[in-house]
């Protein structure tokens, strides 16, 4: 078994690195301006152009923590629209449907009705009100947060990529669409729906069900990272990936429909934890009667690997200790978050056949957790292919923290590509497109929150086997 695991971490390794040219590699979405001169960035002299040569715009500088709940607004969302420009606009408008988007939202004759009467203040007015409706669709989502069920992902791109920022590099190169792509989401999966999209009446079941998954992708960050962990929850897959190419893949057990359903989020892996301990919630120790159990069957409680503690004031706490019958299995991945979702291994790898396998409290159990555990230690720790596997054999709780945090999404899109590359339709398992769907059938609305007010159901997770 120790010369399979090392045999497998190593050769695991091999694809990662030549992809990320050394480990461990930048794993955070670079802070660079993408659409920009970086010879701008910082310069206090610098003016926002209107009109002349194309020039970039200096890259806008993070917002404070206290001003990351509402998107961030700069004095320069009304700019100057020479008349040819505004009529640009127009036509771009008219296409926006190849985006998934609606062109009625923009009241497009009422712009050029405004255009033929000549260049001036209402002309700016009202080109730049729907330019920034355009960036803040393509940008952030035209979905309203009240319509994204359980979507905790701080999409940090109305800062990265301003409005005014967008407005003033497309008004200056003349370019929109170049503009307008500046901000369109990256990665493969929109590409491959925007092309779907093109085959089908935009306006049938398919086309909203395209339109309604595209938008999922404008949720995200533009930027997801170098290297990522993704995981599709009605799909049950994870996704090890560099540079947005797959690496590696594993199943994975999701969190049953209603109250303990997974929920969305974007947070940060710091680190592994081989031979996890689990501490059992209360609603176990006390609700099933477990801690009783284990107080007065020592025997039994030895063989599980639980190890009860009793207080003076009766309170009992129950912890079960690394081991084969740990419900963590060998590994969980350090992600600390405030919903107390993470990724981890489990003892019953039988249930990984089910072709449905929404069965978890929430948390994610994945397939081949000890091989997923290994890789990451060896490439954002440092470890050697030996050193990980002898930590793993030693049986012993061990974190390995990260160099550098990597980000891991957890995902719910209904029509993406599958593992294989093939675009696929998966069973909407929570119920979530509903409310996607009803938003693009109603009139567009300010997409001001950038956080759901949708509240955080904390789990006290319970990872035995269903």
């Amino acid at each position: 078994m120790k010369t399979h695991l090392l045999l497998a971490s190593a050769a695991l390794a091999l694809p990662f690195t030549a992809a990320a040219q050394g480990s461990p590699a930048n794993l955070l979405p670079d802070e660079k301006p993408k659409t920009v001169a970086e010879s701008f960035a910082g310069d206090p002299d610098y003016d926002t152009p209107t009109t002349g040569t194309a020039l970039a715009v200096p890259a806008a500088q993070p917002a404070a923590a206290d001003e990351m709940q509402t998107v961030q607004q700069v004095a320069s969302d009304v700019q100057v629209w020479p008349v040819e420009h505004a009529m640009a606009l127009a036509d771009l408008l008219d296409g926006i449907g190849a985006e998934g988007l609606d062109p009625a939202d923009y009241d497009i004759a009422g712009l050029r009705a405004i255009a033929l009467q000549g260049p001036g203040a209402q002309l700016n007015a009202e080109a730049s009100k729907r330019f920034a409706w355009l960036v803040e669709d393509m940008r952030d989502g035209r979905t309203p947060m009240a319509a994204r069920k359980q979507w905790f992902v701080m999409d940090p791109d109305a800062d990265r990529y301003r409005t005014g920022d967008i407005m003033a590099q497309a008004l200056s190169s003349g370019d929109l669409e170049a503009a307008l792509q500046s901000i369109a989401p990256e990665h493969p999966d929109y590409a491959r729906l925007r092309q779907e999209l093109a085959k089908v009446d935009a306006g049938s079941a398919r086309g909203k069900l395209i339109r309604a998954n595209m938008d999922r992708w404008r949720w995200l960050p533009r930027d997801l990272g170098s290297q990522y962990l993704i995981t599709n929850v009605p799909e049950y897959q994870l996704r090890l990936t560099v540079n947005d190419n797959i690496v590696r893949t594993y199943r994975t057990i999701v969190g049953k429909p209603g109250r303990t359903a997974t929920p969305q989020l974007a947070e940060s892996v710091e680190g592994v934890i081989l031979n996890p301990t689990w501490t059992v919630p209360q609603s176990i120790v006390k609700g099933e009667g477990l801690g009783a159990r284990v107080l007065g069957n020592p025997a039994w409680a030895k063989a599980k690997g639980y190890t009860a503690t009793k207080g003076a004031n009766g309170w009992v706490s129950v912890v079960q200790q690394p081991g084969p019958t740990n419900s963590l299995g060998k590994m969980k991945l350090d992600m600390p978050n405030k919903h107390a979702i993470f990724f981890h291994g489990t003892p019953s790898r039988g249930l990984f056949k089910n072709a449905q396998r929404a069965l978890s409290h929430g948390c994610i159990r994945t397939e081949r957790a000890d091989e997923l555990a290994l890789t990451l230690a060896i490439l954002q720790a440092g470890l050697t292919a030996e050193e990980g596997v002898e930590k793993l054999a030693s049986g012993k709780y061990t974190r390995v923290g990260f160099e550098k945090k990597m980000p891991a999404y957890i995902t719910y899109f209904t029509m993406a590509q599958d593992i294989d590359g093939k675009l696929t339709t998966f069973k909407d398992i929570y119920g979530r497109d509903q409310a996607v769907l009803d938003s693009l059938d109603a009139p567009r609305v300010a997409n001001r929150s950038r956080v759901t007010d949708e509240q955080i159901i904390v789990i006290e997770d319970d990872p035995r086997a269903t």
